[in-house]
């Protein structure tokens, strides 16, 4: 899997076109803004979009949506968990356990609650890593104190799925560098936390 990252709007909010190298396949992850960067990078790859991955509903990971779907009729992928919240069109509800393919390469749909009820990791055990969205960022974790956050679901979330990670599983969050599960480990005081339980 080859990944290219594009940054923006105000609150710097990450977005990711990745691809099978072999068969040009892509999907779009969170093109929160500048719909015309990805649009240009796909053009300029010569890159066939399979569909828009969304990790949840909040507008700076939702805003270019409207105007890729319109340019090239792709799907849209979203957790049932935030349907309610999402004003636009999903064509592809997820549900926990769902496998997307990128070429041969298997995605792993993992619902992780907390920040938004609907809110997935997109998990490649063959490339070892995940797109987190805003539930795990490199040294903190996402807000639980917006609309249908929830302290107690991202605390499991943390402790039943994101830790059971190995230390090699790349993360690659809605906002920050990615890093790795040992550098989380190490330095990301709000995950510690919840495994100190304080």
């Amino acid at each position: 899997m080859k990944i290219i990252r594009l940054i923006g709007g105000n609150l710097q909010s990450n977005g990711y076109i990745i691809y099978d190298k072999t068969t040009k396949e892509c999907f779009i992850i969170d093109p929160g803004y500048n719909p015309d960067s990805f649009l240009k990078k796909v053009e300029e790859l010569k890159l066939k979009i399979q569909g828009i991955l969304l990790t949840h509903h909040h507008y700076d990971h939702i805003g270019g949506v409207k105007k890729i779907q319109d340019n090239t009729g792709c799907l849209v992928y979203m957790h049932r968990g935030d349907l309610d919240l999402y004003k636009n069109g999903v064509d592809c509800v997820l549900e926990d356990g769902d496998k997307i393919m990128l070429g041969s390469e298997e995605i792993s749909v993992i619902n992780t609650p907390g920040h938004t009820k609907g809110s997935v990791c997109y998990f490649s055990d063959k490339s070892k890593l995940a797109f987190t969205g805003d539930t795990i960022f490199n040294v903190d974790l996402g807000r639980t104190d917006l609309i249908d956050g929830d302290e107690n679901e991202m605390r499991h979330s943390i402790l039943d799925i994101i830790n059971n990670w190995s230390n090699e599983i790349m993360i690659y969050p809605g906002h920050g560098d990615s890093c790795n599960m040992k550098f989380i480990r190490k330095y990301n005081k709000e995950f510690l936390d919840i495994l100190n339980n304080i």
